[in-house]
Parts: C-alpha cells; structure tokens; sequence
C-alpha cells in the first residue's frame, strides 16, 4: 500500500482528497501546516507527498527545498491557486516532481500521482544496478564506469565480471580457480596469472591506492576477498 502524505491548510479539500486516496488503496496522512507538514515528511517514511505552496508557518517552497537539502528524495506533487509560471517553475526547481493549479479534477490529481509514483518506481528500478565500487560508479545492466566526476573510464568486459562477481559474494575469500570457473567458464580456461594480472588493473581503477587495497584484498595462498 502506497503511503501519501497531504500537507494542505484547507481542511475540507484535504479530508475531501483524503477520502479519495483512501478509496484508491493510499494509506494517507494529513497535515494542515508547513511546519507539522516538514515533521512529518522527516518522521515519516511516505512514497508521495502532495504539496501546497501557500501554507502557514513553513511554505510549500520552503518544505520542499528543506526536504531536497537533506537528501529526501520522496517525489513531491506541488499543489496551488498561483499560477504564474515563475512559481511553477520555481517549485520545479526547488525539486517538485509535478505542479497541479488549483481549481483541479480529483481524478486528475490521482492520475497524476500514480504517474509520479510509476516513474518513481522506474527511476529506482534502473538505479539498482547502478553501485559505488571505491572511487567509481559502475552499471552492471549497461556496463558503464564513471569517475567521481561522472566521466566515463575505460574498462573490459571481464572487469566488469569479476566486480560483479565479487560484489554478489562480498567479504567472502574466494579462490583464483573460482574466479577462472565462474567468469571464463570451463571450455576457456587461462592460467591464474590471468587472474592476478586483471586484479592489477582493477585496482588501478578503483582503490584510491592501489598498492594498500581497501576493497580487492589478497588471501595469500588462496584468492582474493571483496570489502564496501
């Protein structure tokens, strides 16, 4: 069940969308003011929260601005009378997801919250393979790497194998021959020197220095272990 938070000072449209939401399966809470709204943003774990701007004690601007700076990322659908562009804009920027003026269908606003919501869930859908592998970013699903600076760096196929595989069995030892077994396969089977040499270069790409490894670490004798 989808968890909706509306923070709206007009008691009769907010129970009135209350009431809406819950026939559509939201769990929802309400809040008449910015303040007890922000709270409850923060103490709360909502998957959507319907906004609006002009409210007393903490803005709509403001909450939504507040809530960005410490890194919430709940999608946020803006709702108001103002309708210059300035402010829909604004609020845009500010973070919001969506901007829904006042007068509204309630069908509407509905439409346009389960569309936030299915973009939400896709934007999370894709950002799971996305993983911070010491100094980089690395995309199992496209196979792509980045630098901190979100430059794309150069790595190989078999780089990428081995940090997934290394990253689906963290903090375990594993061995040079099950490396070889796991991402060359039986039928192409290289000594373990191939092993050792693309360790080398991974390292140089992801530990910070890759002489004292904080992440690829050697098990003398036996393989290697993979520590976040």
């Amino acid at each position: 069940m989808d968890r909706l938070l509306i923070v709206e000072d007009e008691i009769a449209l907010a129970e009135g969308l209350k009431d809406n939401f819950e026939f559509e399966g939201f769990e929802v809470l309400v809040a008449t003011d910015g303040e007890t709204g922000m709270r409850m943003a923060l103490a709360e774990k909502m998957d959507i929260i319907i906004l609006d701007i002009m409210l007393p004690k903490k803005s709509g601007f403001d909450i939504c601005k507040e809530l960005r700076a410490r890194g919430q990322g709940t999608p946020i659908i803006m709702l108001t009378a103002r309708t210059e562009e300035v402010d829909r804009v604004l609020g845009l920027e500010l973070g919001a997801d969506d901007y829904v003026p006042k007068p509204f269908s309630t069908r509407e606003l509905i439409a346009r919250v389960k569309a936030v919501l299915r973009r939400s869930r896709d934007k999370r859908e894709k950002q799971t393979n996305i993983y911070n592998v010491g100094k980089i970013k690395v995309d199992f699903e496209h196979y792509i790497a980045y630098d901190r600076d979100d430059h794309q760096i150069d790595m190989t196929f078999k780089e990428f194998e081995i940090l997934k595989f290394f990253m689906m069995n963290k903090a375990r030892t594993v061995s040079r021959d099950e490396l070889l077994d796991k991402v060359w396969g039986y039928e192409i089977y290289p000594t373990s020197r191939t092993v050792d040499n693309h360790i080398v270069k991974l390292r140089k790409k992801i530990e910070e220095d890759p002489e004292t490894p904080r992440h690829i670490l050697t098990v003398y004798g036996i393989g290697y272990k993979y520590i976040e």
